[in-house]
């Protein structure tokens, strides 16, 4: 698997090898690493049978893979998966890639970068994405799968250690934000597993976390939850979430009632004072923040405020 430090660009997903010990010389030596790929490959081969392990994949699975590289952890994945959709950006990577899938028949290869490509037109659809990201498309590709990909259900993510605290992160906190709300709002966490720098070479100068998430159940519209949990909610709803939540924390410095004052969805544009009554409804100050609003707290301003599920119009903030 590669693993790359901040600002760096896309890693493959894939060590080399198939969990062999560093050194092995029964395979053909991996391309140098490229600094525009940030590539750090996962070379602690007991760290790969745990992360395998740990992504949990059956037999009905479909997995997704970004980065696939030469296919380390895609070797693991096919034995254990129906089908992998596995997408890899660097061409050196080409014939690796392409031997393996003569080998193995539920293999899908797919040149280039995969945010680039219409993921909802894979063949069969995804249930799994199992994948070693890199820092600048890690959020980009989680949130684009989340709301665009429903019949994803389970994520299983290597990612640095900043990102995956972020996913997950408790309201008040720094690193609290937009993410972590839409994230938190679909999905529940299970696990999360350290990975130090020195699993990887050359290492990386950052820590990363294996982490591991799976979605919610889905709801038909105005299913309740539990008092304190995030309630089920539709795409639509999770669409119109997505852009009030991402609105408020474009300012997050500033109260909710500056923030979201003019925003407007489906015919609904609100105002000051629209917000300020449904903060005082809701028991919350009228000085609000958006990091200090759980998950949960945010569906219920939605609801208040009138905030509909129908087709958003262009707001500026977005």
């Amino acid at each position: 698997m590669a693993k790359r430090p901040p600002g760096g660009a896309r890693t493959p997903g894939a060590p080399h090898g198939d969990g062999k010990a560093a050194g092995d010389r029964s395979r053909p030596p991996r391309p140098h690493s490229l600094h525009r790929y940030g590539q750090n490959h996962l070379v602690d081969g007991n760290i790969l049978r745990l992360i395998v392990k740990q992504a949990a994949v059956g037999a009905d699975d479909v997995v997704l893979e970004v980065g696939a590289a030469d296919g380390q952890l895609t070797r693991p994945l096919l034995e254990r998966a129906r089908v992998v959709h596995a997408f890899e950006i660097d061409h050196r990577y080409a014939s690796r890639l392409a031997k393996l899938g003569a080998e193995h028949p539920n293999l899908q290869v797919h040149p280039g970068d995969a945010l680039k490509q219409d993921l909802t037109a894979l063949d069969p659809p995804p249930s799994a994405l199992v994948a070693n990201l890199a820092y600048n498309i890690a959020i980009p590709l989680i949130m684009t799968t989340i709301a665009g990909l429903p019949q994803l259900s389970r994520w299983a993510v290597m990612v640095q250690k900043e990102l995956g605290d972020r996913l997950f992160a408790m309201p008040s906190t720094k690193a609290y934000s937009a993410v972590s709300v839409l994230t938190q709002l679909a999905c529940r966490r299970e696990a999360v597993r350290a990975v130090p720098p020195a699993a990887f070479r050359p290492q990386p100068r950052v820590d990363s976390s294996f982490i591991t998430f799976v979605r919610r159940a889905s709801a038909a519209p105005g299913t309740a939850a539990a008092a304190g949990e995030v309630p089920p909610l539709t795409g639509a709803e999770y669409a119109a979430m997505d852009q009030l939540v991402r609105r408020a924390f474009g300012q997050r410095r500033k109260v909710l009632t500056n923030t979201l004052a003019g925003a407007a969805r489906a015919g609904v544009t609100l105002s000051r004072d629209d917000v300020l009554r449904a903060l005082e409804e809701l028991g919350l100050s009228p000085a609000a923040r958006p990091e200090e609003l759980a998950p949960p707290q945010w569906v219920a301003l939605a609801q208040v405020l009138g905030w509909p599920a129908g087709e958003a119009e262009a707001d500026e903030h977005r």
